[in-house]
């Protein structure tokens, strides 16, 4: 796969494993990205420009922000809430990874399609089950059912592909 989009000329990487299968066992989300990208994630911002990249039926009924739109549009998000950090964050907290200059979401999209890249994987599976420290504050605090308790938060675990509507 050859990558030319705004943040990437000519990446490429191989696809090693099939698509949606053999995910390390310490690794089952609950959403696929075509799942979150039709649920509203990340104000509608995020991969706009990467539809060339991945299947063309993740973007069909993707919640997307029209190009040109600069700031996340809360609206376009499951929750109706804005629980993203910026990306200039993001990297000050060296959350980012060179070959995956938009953060985690894009290496899921990646490790889904089948890339892998042990080391890296490894820290972004790490990364994904620190979430759970979060399921755990919404199961807490909510009433089972009242999904638009803590809607900020549960926003931030379904950019992390858990879905928080099932708490």
């Amino acid at each position: 796969m050859t990558v030319n989009d705004l943040m990437q000329q000519g990446y490429t990487y191989i696809l090693t494993e099939p698509v949606g299968k053999n995910f390390d066992p310490e690794f089952h989300p609950q959403l696929t990205p075509q799942e979150m990208l039709s649920l509203g994630v990340f104000g509608g911002l995020y991969m706009r420009d990467c539809t060339d990249e991945f299947p063309k039926e993740w973007f069909v009924n993707a919640k997307l922000a029209l190009v040109g739109t600069k700031k996340h549009v809360a609206s376009l998000n499951y929750f109706g809430v804005n629980a993203s950090q910026s990306l200039s964050i993001w990297k000050k907290k060296g959350w980012i990874y060179k070959d995956d200059p938009r953060g985690w979401f894009q290496w899921y999209c990646r490790y889904y399609m089948g890339r892998r890249i042990p080391d890296e994987d490894k820290r972004q599976i790490k990364r994904w089950r620190a979430i759970a420290r979060h399921l755990a504050q919404v199961h807490r605090n909510c009433r089972v059912g009242d999904i638009f308790c803590r809607p900020r938060q549960r926003q931030a675990i379904l950019h992390w592909a858990y879905d928080s509507r099932k708490i």
